[in-house]
């Protein structure tokens, strides 16, 4: 396996980690957000979210390479994307970060509908992310309604 491939699908090793590696990699995910959205505000938290969507479907594909299986579990990236994506526009608050994974997590675990649609009918690099990004956007939903009335 590539070095490369490696570290940036299992984000850093995270998706190595025991037990519920889709959350460690989404944890992971926070701080790069916080930096960003310090650095450059919600419009380097989306650029960010695209740029790694993006590397993630080179990424993935040559893991799936060396890897058997549709979307082995070590493969984290797709939930950096998607936790990026939830909060891309949330002010810096860490209440609502919290509030933020939470929203995704239970989205990409419960996977309602397009969400459920992705991760059964699209295969390869773009299935792995794209039921990611679905769940990013109704997670994202969620915080757009909650900051209305914070």
């Amino acid at each position: 396996m590539p070095a490369l491939p490696f570290l940036l699908c299992t984000w850093f090793g995270l998706g190595k980690l025991p037990k519920g590696p889709g959350t460690w990699g989404s944890l992971g995910a926070l701080p790069f957000a916080w930096a960003l959205q310090m650095a450059g505000g919600p419009e380097a938290v989306l650029a960010a979210t695209v740029a790694i969507s993006l590397v993630s479907l080179w990424a993935i594909a040559e893991y799936l390479k060396h890897q058997p299986g549709e979307d082995p579990g070590e493969i984290v990236i797709d939930e950096v994307a998607g936790q990026w994506l939830t909060l891309a526009f949330v002010p810096l608050d860490w209440r609502l970060y919290v509030i933020g994974f939470v929203a995704f997590r239970i989205f990409d675990i419960f996977k309602p509908w397009p969400v459920s649609w992705a991760d059964r009918q699209i295969g390869g690099a773009r299935g792995v992310l794209l039921d990611d990004l679905l769940a990013g956007v109704y997670a994202a939903l969620v915080m757009f309604i909650l900051l209305h009335f914070w």
